[in-house]
C-alpha cells in the first residue's frame, strides 16, 4: 500500500535535492565569477563565458534527475 507512495515521493524528492544542487553551484559559479572579474577586469568576457558554459553544465544535473524519474 505504501510502496506505490513512497516510490513517488523519492522520485521527487530526488529532483527536488537535484535542483537544489544546482541552485547552490549557480550561485558559487556567479559568486566566483564576480569575484574573479574584480580581480582582473581585463578578463571580464573570457569569466563570463566560462561561467555561462559552467553554469549550463551545473543545471544540466537537474535534467538527468527528471529523465531518471521518468524511467521509474
Amino acid at each position: 500500500m505504501f510502496s506505490p507512495m513512497l516510490a513517488d515521493l523519492t522520485g521527487n524528492l530526488h529532483i527536488g535535492l537535484a535542483a537544489v544542487g544546482s541552485a547552490i553551484g549557480v550561485g558559487i559559479i556567479g559568486m566566483k565569477a564576480a569575484e574573479a572579474t574584480g580581480r582582473n577586469p581585463g578578463a571580464a568576457g573570457e569569466i563570463r563565458n566560462m561561467a555561462i558554459i559552467f553554469a549550463a553544465l551545473a543545471e544540466g544535473v537537474v535534467f538527468f534527475a527528471i529523465f531518471l524519474a521518468k524511467g521509474q
